[in-house]
Formats: structure tokens, C-alpha cells, sequence
């Protein structure tokens, strides 16, 4: 097999480069699709606000002249790097067949590309931020990953092995399953916590009045994860597109925020049902009838998934968890939820972890980011 790499240079080389993995796992009853247009998004650089401290570069990897086998992002976040202060290269949006001439021209590709940035490690898979899919699935291949996470073949972490890329972290995901009515000490440990620190958990009855908040839980968000591996800190211009690409989304009975006796945000849950099996049904693309699947799936689902949690470090040890996951736990027994599914995170982060240690749980994905000194 001859294989050709060629650097993506036009818009319809780019929308072959999105739509790659789609026709790779047509078949395939537990991958879910992204949506075209929102990688299309993310992947322009007229488009997406993380260009302005992050560069990045495209390839197609060909069979002879027009079948497309694999693909690979080259991405390097400047912030990030600045952050760490260690001049990291990242691989991402890699999907390939399953045959080691593709992944080693994928790879040869992006480290040259990295070494003529001067990069001293190469890691991944990562998007340009902490919001994009990361990671490589290497269990939980028989599940249905979150919408925020991604599906790929058994074969890539093994793969990957063999070229000297080795773990550096793992993010684990949980399924939860919803009992048939909240233990009565759930309730008053709520209440209780709520009087002692003298704290509210607010409701929102339109997107507005949760808008007002909008740059509290971002900035919260950003104090919070500042640590957390891979995390850069949105800009303002992150901020206002997440917003614009989010908050349309959310459901206002699954997002939880806590305040303090100053009305300042202390803690935030945000949940959505699941668009997993929407997004399958929508095969990648928004018209004509993608949308009408989404629009059901919001309204009409057995399945939430976890999207973000933040608390405030002088609130870590405060019951803010358990203020957040009553209040949406409400709207969950309401609306008839039985099954939560958690996104991706750290394998360390045991203070989001406990909070399924009282209920029916399994462990049942894992992800992991691969380095390589280069």
C-alpha cells in the first residue's frame, strides 16, 4: 500500500477531513457522529476564537491518488505552553484504518511538524481547548459515548504503542443508574448546608436571567481548571462563543448554580440530556431532519449527561455537590430519568467521583492521552 500525506488546504478538503470517521464507521452501531458544521467551526481558523493563541495543521493520509485512509490535526496552543512553560505540540482529530503504513506516515507528518516548531513533546489526542473531544478510547468499546466524547476502534491505543507513545493521563467516565426517588436525607442535608454557609441555589425560569451570570461561571470555570491537564483559560471571545453555541442547548432544570450571601457564584452543575442517539440519527448533519432529532432528544429523553461542574476552592469541603445534584436531582425524578452518563474526566479526580459512591454506578469507559518526547 502506497501511502500519500497531503496537508489540507481548501474548504472541501477540510469537509473531507471532518466527514472521514463518519464514513469510516458507517456501520459501527456505537459510534456517534459530530455534527459537520460544528467541526467545520472549530477547525476554521476564520471561525474559531482559540486561533488567537493556538496554530494548527491538517492532513489527509491517501491509499494512491482518491481514497481517503486516515487523518491527523497538528495543533500547538501557545497559552497553554506558556502556562506549563514546556513547548508542547499536540496531535488531534486522528482516525485512521487499521493498517501500521497509515499511522506511521500520520505520525512522521506531525512530529516533523512539531520539530520544525521546535517541540520538545508531542501529546494527545487534544483539541485546541478543554471544551474540544480528547483522548483515546482503549475500553468501553461495546457503549455509546456522551456527545462530548468519541468513539473509536480498539486497535489505535495498541497502535499508537508500538511508535513510542506512552500514557501520560487517563479520563474515566461513569453510568449511573437513577434510583426511584431521592433518599429523604439528600433533601435535608441540603437544607442544612444551605443555612449553615448561608448559601442559594438559584432558579431560572429564562436563558436570560441565567445569562446574567454567564461571566461568574467562566471565570469560575477558569479559576477552577487552571490546573487541570490540558486547560488553557478561555478569552473573552471563547466565552462569548460558548455562549452563543451552548446556552440555546441548555435546559434550564438541569443547571444548577449556588451563591453566596454576597449573590456571588460559589458552585455550578450544568447537565444535558443526552444527544447521543440524535446525533446518530442525524448522520453528522443539521438538515433537513438532524435538528428535529436534537429538538426531541432535549425535550424527550431517559438519559443526562453531566457536561460541567465547578466549585469554588473556599467551598471545596462544603456540601456545594451535594446543593447542586439536589436541586437538578429534582427535575431528574421529575422528567422520568434513569440514567446519567458522566463525561470525561481525570481518573484522579475523586471529588467528582464520590459523588456516585451511594448509587447504582459502573465504570464502564476510559480514555487516554498518549505523549511522546520527540
Amino acid at each position: 500500500m502506497s501511502i500519500t500525506i497531503k496537508e489540507v488546504t481548501t474548504q472541501h478538503e477540510l469537509i473531507k477531513f471532518i466527514e472521514f470517521p463518519n464514513k469510516l464507521y458507517r456501520e459501527n452501531k456505537y459510534y456517534v457522529p459530530q455534527l459537520v458544521s460544528a467541526d467545520l467551526h472549530i477547525l476554521s481558523k476564520d471561525k474559531n476564537s482559540a486561533f488567537d493563541f493556538c496554530e494548527a495543521t491538517y492532513w489527509l493520509a491517501y491509499n494512491g491518488k482518491s481514497k481517503i485512509v486516515g487523518r491527523i490535526a497538528g495543533i500547538i496552543n501557545n497559552k497553554y505552553n506558556e502556562k506549563t512553560r514546556k513547548r508542547y505540540v499536540r496531535f488531534g482529530w486522528i482516525d485512521f484504518v487499521q493498517e501500521e503504513k497509515v499511522l506511521e506516515a500520520l505520525l512522521k507528518t506531525v512530529e516533523e511538524w512539531a520539530r520544525e516548531h521546535n517541540g520538545e513533546v508531542i501529546h494527545g489526542p487534544l483539541g485546541f481547548s478543554d471544551m474540544d473531544v480528547s483522548g483515546i478510547l482503549v475500553e468501553g468499546f461495546e457503549e455509546i459515548p456522551t456527545a462530548y466524547g468519541k468513539y473509536n476502534a480498539p486497535y489505535y491505543g495498541p497502535m499508537l504503542e508500538k511508535h513510542g507513545y506512552s500514557k501520560e493521563v487517563d479520563w474515566v467516565e461513569y453510568n449511573v443508574r437513577v434510583p426511584k426517588r431521592i433518599p429523604e436525607k439528600y433533601p435535608k442535608m441540603a437544607a442544612f448546608i444551605e443555612q449553615r454557609y448561608n448559601l442559594k441555589v438559584l432558579k431560572f425560569n429564562k436563558k436570560k436571567e441565567l445569562l446574567r451570570y454567564s461571566d461568574e461561571l467562566f471565570g469560575l470555570l477558569n479559576r477552577e481548571y487552571e490546573k487541570i491537564y490540558g486547560f488553557s483559560e478561555l478569552t473573552p471571545r471563547q466565552m462569548q462563543e460558548l455562549k452563543e453555541q451552548f446556552i440555546p442547548l441548555l435546559q434550564l432544570r438541569f443547571v444548577s448554580v449556588v451563591v453566596n450571601a454576597d449573590n456571588k457564584v460559589v458552585g455550578f452543575g450544568i447537565c444535558l440530556p443526552s444527544l447521543s442517539r440524535a446525533l446518530q440519527k442525524a448522520r453528522g448533519k443539521l438538515f433537513p431532519f438532524g435538528f428535529l432529532h436534537i429538538k426531541w432528544a432535549l425535550k424527550f429523553n431517559d438519559t443526562l449527561d453531566t457536561v460541567l461542574i465547578a466549585i469554588h476552592s473556599d467551598y471545596k469541603d462544603k456540601g456545594i455537590n451535594s446543593l447542586i445534584f439536589n436541586s437538578i436531582g429534582q427535575a431528574i425524578m421529575k422528567d422520568g430519568i434513569t440514567n446519567i452518563e458522566t463525561t470525561r474526566e481525570l481518573e484522579e479526580n475523586s471529588n467528582v467521583q464520590n459523588l456516585w459512591n451511594k448509587f447504582d454506578y459502573r465504570k464502564h469507559k476510559r480514555a487516554r492521552c498518549y505523549s511522546k518526547k520527540l
